[in-house]
């Protein structure tokens, strides 16, 4: 009886595999039909003749090259949103629609072999990733472009449909989009929640459309693409690189297609998403691979801006759970909602409150900052927020998983910025224990203007020489801790939240004492102006890496100056001279 039920058991999964069409069995002339769909949910045939096969293209890839016809593709021909779409030739699958070249008259297609695609291997890991400051609308450069093969063969982009969005959003993160392979798309999509439980995984099938789901809520981010193969509850897709995030947790869900849009360049098809699926938990060069049924882990991502004209905006979204594409996520829709309720060019100011909560009760990495200017503040506030978060999650460190993001703006249409004008020293020449009075003249609107003063005891037994004393405002001071963090790779979470929270904030402005005298760290300690003998041991550590030297010189103490309800910007350096 055992026996028997195992035989069922077997002959079961055998035939939930998709029978294959070997890609060396593969000739000139040979034709097959592909699957997908035109409109609504409902899959269609069009037919596939096979011209040849182009080898090697990629390390150890190979491409099928194929004419397509049939359906609208006269007309549209290859589409985005095809990307996926399985050929099957004698009823044996072949492999999947993935290239195409760009503004070819006909519909000729690169079709992915299904062994390329079934090969991913769930339990690959992708390498430690290393901690990176640079801004977070730079973050999509570090994944490779979309390939450009013979003659311009290419991955067939992938239509990213937007909702929520601003148009001046799209134009500023567009061409980084579109390095990773993406078109971005506006208002081709209905946005909104999708129903909370799971879709019923046995209506999806090879040839349908999905949509991998970046954001959903009050925004909404799709990524549009085909299934190629169903094998139990494993759902292999598109054929090619979403953004080659490697192991990922994305949501998916099942997507009818509302139209069709022929276009010069690339025709796509304008989809909308019905109903949850799953999720893809694998983003390689050759496809997507997910599981149907399982829920994907987000994050909830909350928003409310207030300019005291009307009542609060209030936001509410889901967003995925990435280390590299939650903090552009978290840009994208801060900048839109600045820029969608408020003026994006004359003077503003906004305060930022609110805190990203981590799972294992870690503490938050607390947002309490305030921004102004006359250009490109919504810029400063969504980098802001997002390159803390950026810098956190690119550490690597997997306690470091964020668990919920809540952010109030206040936003005023006053430019609220004092400039750092003019620093002076009394005396300007000094002995050891004696003090130093700095006083900085801040300017501001209309002609205002304010003093502070601060006072310096110089060390007893400090040597002679110049001393410097820099009055500098929050974004110049931070810098030099970024790059005191850099040198050396955090040791714990909790290192790396200790100096996220740590950051100054850009009300007040910050006196540096200063010398030019050698500084080195040690395992992320600072160590200002070491004795000659110790100096030559961490010189010739160096080469070692075991210390790093720091080129800002040796600090000796900061003082804050508070300025109030208002943004310093600036920066002035005054020497005085230590004599004995």
């Amino acid at each position: 009886m055992r026996s028997f039920v195992l035989l069922i058991v077997a002959s079961h999964l055998l035939l939930a595999q998709p029978a294959i069409f070997p890609l060396k069995n593969i000739r000139p002339g040979q034709t097959g039909i592909g699957k997908t769909i035109f409109s609504g949910a409902k899959v269609e045939e069009f037919q596939v003749e096979v011209l040849g096969v182009l080898e090697n293209l990629g390390p150890k890839q190979s491409i099928i090259l194929a004419r397509l016809s049939g359906g609208p593709l006269d007309k549209t021909g290859v589409m985005q949103g095809m990307s996926g779409s399985p050929v099957y030739i004698d009823g044996k699958l072949v492999g999947a629609v993935a290239l195409a070249f760009p503004f070819s008259k006909d519909s000729i297609a690169g079709i992915r072999p299904i062994e390329e695609m079934l090969a991913i291997n769930e339990t690959r890991r992708t390498a430690p990733a290393v901690a990176s400051l640079a801004p977070v609308a730079r973050l999509t450069q570090l994944a490779p472009k979309a390939s450009q093969w013979a003659g311009g063969l290419a991955e067939i982009a992938t239509p990213l449909s937007f909702a929520g969005f601003t148009q001046a959003t799209l134009d500023y993160f567009s061409p980084e989009l579109r390095k990773l392979g993406l078109e971005p798309v506006q208002g081709v999509s209905s946005g909104g929640q999708l129903p909370a439980r799971m879709g019923n995984s046995a209506s999806l099938q090879p040839g349908q459309m999905i949509t991998v789901q970046l954001l959903s809520g009050d925004w909404s981010i799709g990524a549009d693409g085909t299934v190629t193969a169903i094998d139990g509850n494993k759902v292999y897709a598109f054929g090619h690189r979403f953004l080659s995030v490697g192991n990922t947790e994305l949501p998916f869900a099942r997507a009818n297609v509302v139209a069709l849009l022929p276009n010069l360049q690339s025709s796509f098809k304008i989809s909308t998403a019905k109903e949850w699926m799953g999720t893809i938990t694998q983003d390689r060069s050759t496809s997507i691979y997910g599981e149907l049924g399982r829920e994907a882990s987000t994050i909830p991502l909350n928003i409310s801006l207030d300019n005291h004209s009307r009542a609060p905006f209030v936001y509410h979204t889901k967003m995925v759970n990435d280390r590299v594409l939650s903090p552009l996520l978290v840009q994208m829709v801060v900048f839109s909602v600045i820029d969608a309720t408020e003026r994006g060019l004359g003077m503003g100011s906004f305060t930022v409150k609110g805190e990203a909560r981590f799972e294992d009760g870690l503490p938050p990495v607390r947002f309490d900052n305030m921004y102004a200017g006359d250009f490109n503040v919504p810029l400063q506030v969504s980098l802001g927020i997002s390159a803390p978060l950026a810098y956190a999650l690119g550490t690597n460190f997997d306690a470091l998983k964020v668990k919920s993001i809540d952010l109030s703006i206040d936003a005023s249409e006053k430019r609220h910025v004092f400039q750092i004008d003019q620093v002076t020293a009394s005396p300007r020449e000094v002995h050891p224990g004696e003090t130093v009075e700095i006083v900085t003249t801040f300017s501001g609107e209309n002609g205002a203007e304010m003093m502070k003063s601060v006072q310096y005891r110089v060390p007893v037994g400090l040597q002679t020489g110049p001393l410097f004393f820099t009055v500098a405002d929050a974004s110049s001071t931070n810098v030099l801790d970024y790059q005191q963090l850099l040198a050396g790779q955090p040791k714990s979470p909790s290192q790396v939240l200790s100096f996220l929270n740590g950051l100054r904030p850009n009300t007040d402005a910050y006196v540096r004492v200063w010398r030019a005298d050698p500084s080195f760290q040690s395992q992320g300690a600072d160590l200002p102006d070491p004795p000659a003998s110790v100096a030559l041991i961490f010189g010739r550590a160096q080469a070692a890496q075991l210390v790093v030297p720091m080129a800002r010189g040796s600090r000796l103490a900061e003082i804050d100056i508070h300025t109030g309800d208002a943004v310093v910007a600036g920066t002035k350096t005054i020497q005085v001279d230590v004599k004995e």
